[in-house]
């Protein structure tokens, strides 16, 4: 049934994309005062979260089909590997525009010098190539580029989605002062599943011991 249910997707609009979407909402209903005193910073920070977090399940989703490859809610999600991969870079512009408007308000002019100063911060030039791969993975992932490209290629241009995990969780763990443990959670399983997968397809090309020969 659950299998049947993710095969659309509407329902994985709504399980997995809209709820990033709902940032403003903890401000109204929330008596943090690290969140009323500072809303904008809330919503850059929870929309970059979302945006981690949505890359590192999109590209759990091919390690799961291959450790398991008859379960069936493993197969359902990964017909909406592109949709989720998008959605990655979608929460990924949005924490990027929160950013513009965060350091320079509404002043469009004042952009060149925002972006000037992000290069020389590490964490923050990170966070810039993040968002360049993640667009050029977003954009290509039409139809058209797969087939300009070819399959070879293709494939081998959107392994660079491992880099952007890699970078956007430094950047997400060098963003703040206090290393924050939602780097572990969000990105430790990943790399438990990419060891794990690693491991079952060394074991099957392993070359198996030939039979011994019936005795006679």
């Amino acid at each position: 049934m659950l299998a049947k249910l993710l095969r659309s997707k509407v329902v994985v609009w709504i399980l997995i994309v809209l709820p990033g979407l709902w940032p403003l909402w903890p401000i109204f209903v929330s008596h943090d005062p690290s969140v009323l005193a500072d809303p904008l910073k809330f919503i850059l920070h929870h929309l970059g979260f979302v945006a981690c977090l949505l890359l590192a399940t999109v590209l759990a989703l091919s390690p799961l089909r291959v450790l398991f490859p008859k379960w069936s809610v493993a197969l359902a999600l990964n017909r909406h590997r592109r949709l989720v991969g998008v959605s990655a870079f979608f929460y990924a512009a949005l924490h990027f525009t929160t950013h513009l408007v965060y350091e320079g308000g509404t002043d469009v002019s004042a952009i060149p010098k925002i972006l000037q100063t992000a290069v020389k911060k590490p964490f923050q030039l990170t966070g810039l190539i993040t968002l360049t791969i993640l667009f050029v993975l977003a954009v290509t992932s039409l139809h058209v580029f797969v087939r300009w490209l070819g399959g070879k290629k293709w494939k081998m241009l959107h392994r660079l989605a491992y880099v952007a995990a890699g970078l956007a969780a430094y950047h997400q763990a060098a963003a703040r002062k206090i290393f924050p443990m939602q780097v572990v959670w969000i990105f430790a399983p990943l790399v438990a599943l990419e060891l794990a997968r690693i491991v079952k397809l060394r074991m099957a090309a392993r070359p198996r011991p030939a039979a011994p020969a019936a005795a006679t």
